[in-house]
């Protein structure tokens, strides 16, 4: 039954996570939330942000201070995500967890996975799920490259290979998970465009999982 007017307000611990987020990882947390039956209000800022990190730490905090004023509790789903520490600055002040890690790379395969890719490769250009989905949109268009291909040098031509951190592609079987249909030929088309070799590394959003669960419970499966 729903609460009736005359009910006291919901308590703090009544109410659910205000989980302030980056939108490139939103579909896998509306997934991991739904299956896991957490109780959390996803909250996502574009993920254009982070070609204008310097503005994630404001929008983080501005979301942060309407749901703290709410009563809520906040948790970021960030990592440092190229703030240079503003990010962790907001944290700190308000009483905030976010996810580990200087990049999403880190939280979906591990800092000691990606330390030993840009070890083997420095000039490696790292994809994920969402990138390969959105790269001619968050990449082309937001680069200008749509317009202006001959820029195109400019921007990549000091990498050598592509890996792709592949979330539907995870080391173990996830449930309730089917890989998205072409996602893999849309990989191959955007390696084409590098002219470079693709490098596949699955990685699934266990770690994710493992580091959300962390935030929102503070326990660990």
């Amino acid at each position: 039954m729903g609460r009736s007017p005359a009910d006291p307000p919901a308590s703090p611990a009544e109410r659910p996570v205000a989980l302030i987020a980056c939108g490139a990882l939103g579909g896998h947390l509306r997934e991991i939330l739904a299956r896991r039956g957490w109780r959390a209000e996803l909250h996502c800022l574009p993920a254009l942000l982070h070609n204008r990190p310097a503005k994630i730490a404001f929008e983080a905090e501005r979301l942060a201070l309407q749901a703290l004023a709410r009563g809520q509790r906040v948790a970021v789903a960030y990592a440092d995500c190229g703030t240079y520490g503003a990010l962790d600055e907001v944290c700190a002040r308000l009483g905030l967890r976010r996810l580990p890690g200087l990049h999403c790379y880190d939280v979906l395969a591990g800092p000691e996975r990606m330390r030993a890719v840009f070890e083997a490769e420095p000039g490696t250009y790292v994809l994920t799920d969402f990138l390969i989905r959105s790269f001619d949109r968050t990449v082309l268009a937001e680069l200008g490259l749509d317009r202006h291909p001959e820029l195109w040098p400019d921007y990549f031509g000091h990498y050598r290979r592509l890996v792709w951190l592949a979330q539907d592609l995870g080391p173990e079987p996830e449930p309730e998970r089917e890989p998205e249909p072409g996602l893999a030929a849309q990989a191959e088309r955007v390696a084409a465009r590098f002219g470079l070799p693709l490098t596949v590394v699955p990685t699934g959003t266990a770690r994710l999982e493992r580091e959300l669960e962390t935030m929102l419970t503070g326990e660990r499966m």
